[in-house]
């Protein structure tokens, strides 16, 4: 690379870091904002010709050329749940690189309403708009597509937009086997309230995939060993002394969220049994906590769904996003809170 690099004309624009580095004005908007899908030799190029010309992102230029409020809206059912805090973490840390602001609200019924109908007073306060386990529907997707504001939805596989999530029938599958593979055949389920407004949401999708693991090696998965917890820890609790009140109480459960699970733990600890000795209990999400719990789960990189979100936004602002799934990977945590059924 040449030494001669700045600009005598004025402040360097993306062009010229593009020039500089070889490559796209693409390539360098994502680079400057450590987007994941850019090769660290393109990163480190670019970075070297944005240093080397004294290239400065002008935000303020930037907003009154495009006319952008730099501001992008995140709406979710539920704002003080663990989950969603960790997809906002990740959300503010993309956008805080690339100097956004987040406006976050619930995802009420109303809400949602004003989105899907593209009310103008909302979309004149935002740029584009991230939804979390709102469970829009593909008809919901399609509504979305047609408006002038690009729409992310995390939670959910939709076709008409961009969309990430994790297989939740897939998850359920590898909690159900691994209960199988330890010897378990009384098993039981502690979930959460379905939407009843859509067909595909995480505790309908989690629910059909375990009970089908169960089923495919002959496993029936009895009502009177399933239980809803209201996704709390309190719920968790009264879920698992539940279960354990019955004549023939299951001998493992899988809950679908480690708080939950941390409620059956505080459950166990009061009935005097040990988890994965007495009764075997497995979660869902690896919560910060589960480690110190011993609690066995199926992990999902919650914050990492955040990052992408934004990242998947800011490409739709700069005009290069396209409308794709974007699926996440699970993965068993296997620790001491499972183990073969008692002899």
């Amino acid at each position: 690379m040449d030494d001669d690099l700045s600009n005598p004309l004025g402040p360097a624009t993306i062009d010229d870091v593009a020039k500089a580095a070889g490559v796209s004005t693409a390539t360098v908007s994502r680079a400057l904002r450590n987007h994941a899908y850019v090769a660290e030799s393109t990163r480190r190029k670019v970075l070297a010709a944005a240093e080397q010309l004294s290239y400065v992102v002008n935000s303020n230029a930037a907003r009154l050329a495009s006319g952008q409020t730099r501001t992008v809206g995140l709406l979710a059912p539920l704002l003080t749940s663990w989950y969603t805090s960790e997809v906002v973490a990740g959300v503010e840390e993309v956008f805080a690189q690339a100097r956004y602001d987040l406006l976050i609200g619930t995802a009420n019924p109303l809400a949602r309403e004003r989105i899907f109908r593209g009310d103008a007073r909302f979309q004149q306060r935002i740029d584009g708009v991230i939804l979390v386990d709102v469970f829009c529907s593909e008809e919901g997707g399609k509504q979305l597509a047609k408006l002038d504001t690009p729409a992310i939805v995390l939670g959910e596989r939709l076709r008409a937009v961009t969309s990430i999530s994790v297989d939740n029938a897939r998850g359920a599958r590898m909690a159900a086997r691994h209960l199988v593979d330890l010897g378990h055949r009384r098993i039981g389920l502690i979930g959460g309230h379905a939407h009843t407004d859509v067909v595909h949401n995480v505790p309908t999708e989690r629910a059909a995939g375990f009970t089908a693991a169960l089923e495919a090696v002959g496993i029936r998965l009895p009502h009177q060993y399933v239980e809803d917890g209201d996704f709390s820890i309190e719920g968790g609790r009264k879920a698992m002394h539940a279960l354990m009140s019955r004549t023939k109480p299951p001998t493992a459960v899988w809950l679908m969220s480690d708080e939950m699970a941390f409620g059956a733990l505080h459950a166990l600890r009061e009935l005097g049994l040990v988890a994965g000795s007495d009764v075997s209990i497995i979660g869902f999400d690896d919560h910060p906590a589960s480690n110190a719990f011993g609690l066995t789960t199926i992990r999902q990189p919650v914050r990492d769904i955040g990052r992408l979100g934004a990242r998947l936004m800011l490409d739709h602002l700069d005009g290069f996003g396209s409308v794709m799934h974007h699926p996440i990977e699970l993965t068993l945590i296997d620790r001491i809170s499972c183990g073969p059924p008692r002899t």
